[in-house]
């Protein structure tokens, strides 16, 4: 199964006077833009979603959305998973993909660090080797995924990303 790992694009500051509660935060105006760009260079490398799974937080659905609507999948199907929410058990959110037998790809949209621990649980680590920057990308490809034992085939700036998409 590969495994598409996607930071959260851009959002509001925590210190803007109008920030609201952390759930709530959405991307920024340029937060949007960067994250299509990146979206549209997945798109660009041929990459097709079985499954796409996000974080409730408004941030990361929104990012979702923006790859769904770069990868021809609809909005709709977006299933939102609180495993993915920041302090949740990764060994948990496996769990819950392996029960996704149809989809040989599944993209996972989260917060840092939340999702460098779920890398690093897919690499069999207890370290974080990773650093996903906004809107940055991770593909795993898991030869089992529960308990997972996978592979990081690439990890990619959202700079590289966009300017595959142009």
């Amino acid at each position: 199964m590969q495994l598409y790992i996607v930071r959260h694009g851009m959002a509001i500051d925590r210190e803007e006077p109008k920030c609201p509660p952390d759930p709530e935060r959405y991307l920024t105006e340029e937060g949007m833009e960067k994250t299509k760009g990146v979206a549209k260079g997945l798109a660009a490398l041929g990459a097709t979603p079985g499954l796409l799974v996000s974080s409730p937080y408004t941030r990361a659905v929104q990012t979702a959305e923006i790859f769904a609507d770069a990868l021809d999948y609809s909005r709709q199907k977006i299933r939102r998973s609180e495993l993915l929410l920041p302090g949740a058990e990764p060994t948990l959110l496996f769990r819950e993909l392996a029960r996704e037998k149809q989809a040989s790809s599944i993209f996972l949209f989260g917060h840092a660090p939340h999702l460098d621990d779920v890398i690093a649980t897919a690499l069999g680590s207890k370290k974080h080797v990773t650093a996903l920057k906004k809107a940055g990308v991770a593909l795993v490809e898991l030869k089992r995924i529960s308990p997972p034992i996978g592979v990081l085939v690439w990890l990619a700036i959202p700079k590289l990303l966009r300017k595959a998409g142009k």
